[in-house]
């Protein structure tokens, strides 16, 4: 049997927001697979609310970009939110976002010219280091692109126009027309960004944690000593609540609180003379999924002062 570490207990006690007894039981029930006790701690109904493992704050911007038919999003962090203030940094984060629509992957984005400068992106990085005085990175870039529709965008926190703390990309497809397209889509991109959901549709979520949905459901619906064709219907019941809650056309719009995002798709497309399609979102969260060290910085200047 693994070892029960007091960190493993700690990892999951953060995860869930489950009591330490309740995480150790879990992981001694477990032979110490963590997600095998996150699922297991919420088929007891002793996990918290949904808590995403590795959420945590980071300092920096996100950055997009739209220019006609293609569009961007990047992240780069630095390590105090004071540099995200910075005009320098600032500068350096949109000209990232706007090169990240020409580039492949992350590693093409670092080999391409820094406009300007006679050096590449990877080289401007380490300059801003030096100027600056802080570590940074270019995180991640991602992009959409449309044939006959609009991109949209939405950035929540903007210091400046087109960078933020979180930045949405919507791309809709049409076989209209597009107008009024735009105002749909940023609509949709401020939707993105409260309801954070995880795919377009129930087609595209990925099948893994739509079973593993299934099998922690199944497990709680035992629970209640029901027979297995009244689980069975529970089970599809808390399945399609599940879809509700993290694909996005099955969401409810934010904007109003009563329509489906996919009956307020199916109304532009009729508005624009045809039909239109959700066919992509990009979502970036500043710090998403990044362990940040927390400083305790009373016991710093005690040190400092030379106090225990």
């Amino acid at each position: 049997m693994a070892a029960i570490t007091a960190a493993l207990v700690k990892e999951l006690r953060e995860k869930t927001g489950a009591g330490m007894m309740d995480c150790k039981k879990a992981l001694a029930e477990n032979d110490g697979d963590l997600e095998i006790s996150i699922d297991w701690l919420r088929t007891k109904g002793l996990a918290a609310a949904a808590k995403k493992a590795g959420r945590v704050a980071a300092d920096g911007l996100v950055g997009v970009y739209i220019d006609g038919n293609k569009g961007s999003v990047a992240e780069v962090n630095a390590e105090t939110d004071f540099v995200a203030r910075n005009d320098a940094f600032q500068a350096l984060v949109g000209n990232v976002t706007k090169l990240a629509a020409d580039a492949d992957d992350l590693d093409a984005l670092k080999a391409m010219d820094y406009p300007g400068t006679g050096r590449t992106v990877e080289e401007e990085i380490s300059h801003n280091v030096a100027t600056i005085g802080e570590n940074m990175n270019i995180r991640r870039i991602d992009g959409l692109s449309v044939s006959n529709g609009v991109l949209s965008s939405y950035v929540h926190n903007a210091l400046v126009p087109g960078l933020g703390k979180i930045a949405v990309l919507v791309a809709l497809e049409s076989d209209g027309g597009t107008g009024g397209l735009e105002a749909v889509g940023k609509q949709i991109a401020m939707h993105v960004a409260a309801a954070r959901p995880q795919s377009v549709s129930i087609d595209d979520l990925d099948p893994e944690a739509t079973e593993r949905e299934r099998q922690v459901l199944i497990e709680q619906a035992r629970e209640s000593g029901r027979p297995d064709n009244i689980i069975e219907k529970m089970v599809e019941g808390r399945l399609r609540k599940f879809y509700e809650e993290v694909c996005l056309l099955e969401q409810t719009f934010v904007i109003d609180g009563e329509s489906k995002i996919s009956k307020v798709v199916e109304d532009a497309g009729k508005a624009a003379g045809g039909t239109v399609k959700v066919t992509g979102f990009k979502l970036f969260v500043l710090g998403e999924g990044i362990e940040k060290k927390e400083e305790d910085f009373a016991a710093e200047v005690a040190a400092v002062a030379g106090k225990k």
